[in-house]
């Protein structure tokens, strides 16, 4: 609750917000208006590694991740909120303070649309890091990410105990599932190694599907144990109708 005007006093009001001082000056009673600060800070911390990089489908991870982050930068201006980004791969790469103003949101988006990771891998842990010790009010963050990483439990719990936290998984379809099209050549786009899959062979289809698996439930388990919150969505879903239902449940 903030300060806001001093107004007369009327029946009905609770005497505790009588401004004396006020009152004594103008030899009638006059009450301290206060209302309810409602400016938020939004801070999107922003996957930009290579790995974001792949697409099976119409769009790749990255591609879903700039626009997620587009609508969540317009509704935070909308509502008279500031916003703010931390990009980071395995380490940070780029942080924009939290600010309010369109002009200030065009540039996120920008940056969004531009920026190119300068190290190969992802560490979390040190982006959640960084954000913890840059901005001490107590904000809304959203961490974007396919979260190909791990030993971010820690740092995850130390954010989530101060701000309300919100992990958005991202992940491609194919991921998922290998479909069969016969030997297929795979690199990871993190290390550059490559190796041959014979898509064909049922058994190396359900070792893939089990490591997805483990993966999800792995960063389940740290979201959970944190107290945060997580929403996978595929890069082939309606991200709008995704959100739109989280952000319902939580009212």
């Amino acid at each position: 609750m903030s300060f806001s005007e001093v107004r007369e006093y009327t029946f009905g009001d609770d005497v505790r917000t009588i401004d004396w001082n006020v009152t004594a000056r103008f030899s009638h009673p006059y009450v301290k208006v206060f209302e309810e600060e409602r400016e938020l800070t939004v801070m999107l911390l922003v996957d930009i590694s290579k790995s974001a990089l792949f697409g099976s489908v119409q769009q790749t991870k990255r591609d879903l991740i700039t626009e997620i982050c587009a609508v969540l930068s317009f509704s935070a201006i909308h509502n008279h909120d500031k916003v703010g980004v931390v990009f980071f791969s395995n380490g940070i790469e780029k942080y924009i303070p939290p600010k309010k103003g369109s002009s200030h949101t065009l540039r996120i988006i920008r940056d969004l649309l531009s920026m190119e990771a300068t190290r190969p891998g992802t560490d979390i842990a040190a982006a959640l890091r960084f954000f913890n010790n840059a901005v001490k009010k107590k904000s809304i963050v959203f961490l974007l990410s396919d979260f190909f990483a791990d030993g971010y439990e820690d740092a995850l719990q130390i954010v989530a105990r101060k701000h309300d936290l919100i992990g958005i998984h991202v992940y491609d379809p194919h991921e998922k599932e290998l479909p069969a099209v016969g030997l297929v050549k795979m690199m990871d786009a993190e290390t550059g190694e490559t190796l041959w899959l014979d898509t064909l062979d049922a058994q190396v289809r359900k070792k893939y599907a089990a490591q997805f698996q483990q993966h999800v439930q792995y960063c389940r388990n740290a979201f959970t144990r944190s107290g945060a919150s997580l929403i996978s969505i595929r890069t082939d879903e309606d991200y709008v109708r995704i959100l739109q239902g989280f952000f319902v449940r939580r009212i």
